[in-house]
């Protein structure tokens, strides 16, 4: 009876680990991970988080947006000195760009 609830369990417990066609493990879907951070909000901290970003980087993406307004598209993120296209392609599943008050309401009157 021991082997037959414990068999049990091992089966439910191999049914709930997502696995590919092939047998192959897969990785965690997109909404399992963490949300994307968004870079017209992050703070310093928040954007340290993110691999590869040191503190100083960090800083410069807040200089950046601070000195030219809000990040319209994910791609300005280049234009920060230390992200280049490498970089940038490695990050690029993490961030967004969420739209300006402004803009969700089609402009100021």
């Amino acid at each position: 009876m021991i082997t037959n609830v414990l068999a049990g369990i091992l089966a439910s417990t191999l049914l709930a680990i997502p696995f590919s066609p092939d047998g192959l493990q897969q990785s965690p879907a997109p909404a399992a991970r963490a949300a994307a951070i968004d870079l017209n909000t992050a703070s310093v901290a928040d954007l340290e988080a993110l691999p590869g970003i040191g503190r100083a980087t960090a800083e410069r993406i807040v200089e950046y947006r601070q000195k030219n307004g809000a990040f319209k598209k994910i791609e300005e993120l280049m234009n920060v000195k230390g992200i280049g296209e490498k970089s940038f392609l490695k990050l690029k599943p993490l961030i967004t760009v969420a739209p300006s008050k402004t803009e969700k309401t089609g402009g100021t009157r």
